[in-house]
């Protein structure tokens, strides 16, 4: 039987891939496909960009905005954090979490396994299979399993798990023990995912490009080289398909906005209260709910945001109607039920950071010189992505736009399965052997521009997309301020 196995570095830029950080994974990637030009969605976090790998739509029909967001339908007024506990809460008394099928969901059906095994947030654990327990596949993190009397089982065959650390190698260790030792040998499944979550944790800590964040990174390459010493011992190499990737790219925090603060000293009341904003933090951008979703309150927050010098681009929900200067969040995948009134990504640039890594960015959190994402940067919106295996051309390297959209309809694919209706990602056919050829002219362009003058000022700003057929790419977002 085919399977795949879906190894996640969580952060991980495509320049740290190198023989010197990375030598396992350096070496593995030179057999196999190579992405070159892949996609995080928007925001560039981690919850959101996980849902987009399972159930391969776009936010917009997922209904995850971002790592902290507002859901209208449980709680109107207040942001709350994408994690295990309050999404379990949400649930039960709002319904789904997620309004796409995942992978686990669609492999049920034929009775199939998807099984994950997450060292980062609960919340991201969560999302990768919500109804683990109910259908055939299982979820394993540090503070809860699904179903949950799997975690009693865990402990007494592995121990407990380690207490979270920087860097968090202890946990990914554990993680590939769980994996090599339980999943594989006793479960069987047709998908498996290993997501660590380093160099995540250690960059946001120390920075990009630090020596502790360095070292993070190639510890968990030596636990990659675990699990490939595993697959070949076993024989299973030769018949797996395996992917590796990471969920977004990063940048350097230049400085850290109050905006909490800064709303209220402007005279915009807290989201419970009439004229009111709630606002929801997520690093590189940040979401904003207006009480009702007023279309003239909206109105007054972009035209006070745009003359912000840490503000970038802004999108907007279809429900408040036109906003001169503000382009509809559709454009990046984001329109639907769950979309924030306004996104703003902070206002980014290419300057090189201390240890040589460009990028700096405004951030809702964290501390000036450490590491964030979630804006429209391009760097944090380019991640790795990789792939090797009997499906896969050997020592291939394609530059065609891809994404995190894009894995579940490739994964259901190789294992023969039909796509759901409801995905926007696309197979992508020309790193398969079986697939057809596609080159730089299968893909297009589009730039998107909107202004507006504020007196003496002038808001422009900038969104860039590729498509590859009827799937969107976000290139970059950002905007000038400048005078008439």
């Amino acid at each position: 039987m085919k399977s795949v196995l879906i190894v996640v570095f969580d952060g991980l830029q495509p320049t740290q891939v190198t023989h010197e950080l990375m030598p396992n994974l350096f070496d593995w990637v030179q057999g196999g496909v190579t992405f070159s030009n892949n996609h995080p969605v928007f925001p560039s976090v981690t919850r959101i960009n996980a849902a987009t790998m399972v159930t391969g739509s776009s936010p917009g029909t997922h209904g995850l905005a971002a790592n902290n967001m507002v859901f209208r339908e449980y709680d109107p007024y207040s942001s709350i954090p994408v994690l295990q506990p309050q999404l379990v809460d949400i649930a039960a008394k709002s319904g789904d979490i997620l309004k796409a099928p995942t992978l686990a969901d669609i492999l049920s059906l034929e009775g199939l396994e998807y099984n994950a095994i997450v060292s980062g947030t609960s919340g991201n654990a969560f999302v990768h299979n919500p109804h683990a327990g109910r259908n055939s596949g299982v979820i394993i993190h540090p503070e809860f399993t699904l179903p949950y009397d799997l975690g009693h089982d865990l402990a007494k065959r592995f121990g407990s798990w380690p207490e979270e650390a920087l860097p968090n190698s202890s946990r990914i260790a554990h993680s590939v023990t769980i994996l090599t030792d339980y999943i594989f040998p006793e479960r069987n499944p047709a998908v498996s995912l290993l997501w660590s979550s380093e160099p995540d944790k250690s960059q946001h800590a120390y920075g990009v490009g630090s020596s502790q964040s360095n070292r993070a990174i190639h510890e968990a390459d030596l636990e990659f080289k675990n699990i490939l010493n595993y697959l070949d011992c076993t024989g299973l190499i030769q018949d797996i398909d395996l992917f590796v990737l990471s969920d977004h790219g990063y940048s350097t925090i230049r400085e850290v906005i109050p905006l909490e603060r800064l709303l209220r000293e402007s005279g915009f009341p807290t989201g419970d209260k009439p004229g009111g904003i709630t606002v929801a933090p997520n690093g590189g951008s940040a979401l904003f709910y207006a009480y009702g979703k007023d279309p003239s309150v909206c109105e007054q927050l972009a035209e006070w945001l745009m003359v912000q010098p840490w503000c970038g681009s802004l999108i907007k929900a279809d429900a408040v109607g036109d906003i001169e200067g503000v382009l509809p969040a559709s454009i990046c995948g984001c329109e639907g039920f769950r979309t924030p009134d306004i996104t703003m990504s902070f206002k980014w640039d290419s300057e090189q950071n201390e240890t040589g890594y460009p990028g700096f960015v405004y951030s809702t959190g964290g501390s000036r010189g450490q590491g964030t994402h979630g804006s429209m940067s391009k760097h944090e919106l380019q991640n790795v992505l990789y792939a090797r295996g009997p499906s896969f051309k050997s020592e291939f390297k394609s530059d065609l736009p891809s994404g995190n959209i894009d894995l579940a309809p490739t994964v259901l694919h190789i294992l023969g399965l039909q796509a759901e209706d409801n995905m926007s990602g696309r197979v992508l056919h020309e790193g398969l052997l079986s697939g057809e050829d596609l080159n730089m002219t299968d893909w297009e362009t589009e730039i998107h521009n909107s202004e507006r003058v504020l007196g003496d000022l002038v808001y422009r700003q900038q969104i860039t997309i590729s498509k590859v057929g009827k799937t969107t790419y976000l290139e970059q977002g950002n905007n000038s301020l400048g005078h008439r």
